[in-house]
């Protein structure tokens, strides 16, 4: 029903540990001192596994040349088009004078 795959699979609660994610430690340790405590910190561990989303270089790295070789490619095809002509000339304009 609906498309094929796997249906979508809940994760088990406790395969996450606080310890596993330096930044949520940084953040209980800061509520720590404060006197305060996150019970449900332990559920937003599952974002920070670079197994599944991988590390925060590795994501801007992926973010930032994401689609560079067809954008490389299209480039040089607009390069070769206007060198050899392909592209026309807009001259109508002239040399800047009106």
């Amino acid at each position: 029903m609906g498309g094929g795959g796997r249906p979508y699979e809940i994760p088990d609660w406790r395969k996450y540990k606080v310890e596993d994610a330096p930044e949520l430690v940084n953040v209980r340790n800061a509520l720590a001192q404060k006197g305060l405590k996150d019970p449900w910190l332990r559920n937003e561990v599952w974002k920070y596994d670079q197994k599944m989303f991988l590390t925060p270089n590795e994501r801007m790295t992926r973010f930032f040349f994401r689609g560079f070789k067809y954008a490389a490619a299209a480039m040089v095809v607009t390069i070769v088009a206007d060198k050899i002509g392909l592209l026309g000339s807009d001259d109508h304009h002239g040399s800047g004078h009106h």
